[in-house]
């Protein structure tokens, strides 16, 4: 019996594995005002967020306050690799209109106002 119960979890973290979303992991962000992070991308429910891993300046890896908190917010796959949802910019501590783009490696992501037509955007490319 305690062979089939192991048996059974192995597939059920297995089948877990197999239907991740493929913008989960670790993304390193564009510099923006002399910093960059590592953002985690994992679920938050039935959607996807990004929480900042690592931050880094001109000195190299630094103790932000940001570390931990949530820039990108209940993103939504919206198919061939759009998402959308909301994100937070911690320079000006305001929450945009959020997009992403995933193409490869790269993930392309964007901050509007205006209902989405004034957009600030950067490109982001995947650690793992």
């Amino acid at each position: 019996m305690k062979a089939i119960l192991t048996a059974l979890a192995g597939l059920a973290l297995s089948a877990t594995a197999a239907f991740a979303d493929p913008i989960e992991g670790m993304w390193k962000t564009e510099v923006d005002e002399g910093n960059y992070a590592h953002v985690q991308m994992v679920p938050c429910g039935d959607k996807l967020c990004g929480v900042i891993a690592r931050t880094f300046n001109g000195s190299g890896e630094y103790d932000s306050p940001n570390k931990g908190k949530v820039l990108v917010r209940n993103m939504v796959a919206q198919g061939g690799g759009k998402y959308e949802g909301r994100v937070w910019r911690p320079s000006n501590d305001k929450i945009y209109l959020g997009k992403m783009d995933l193409s490869g490696n790269t993930l392309k992501l964007r901050g509007c106002v205006a209902g989405g037509l004034l957009c600030s955007s950067q490109t982001w490319s995947r650690l793992n």
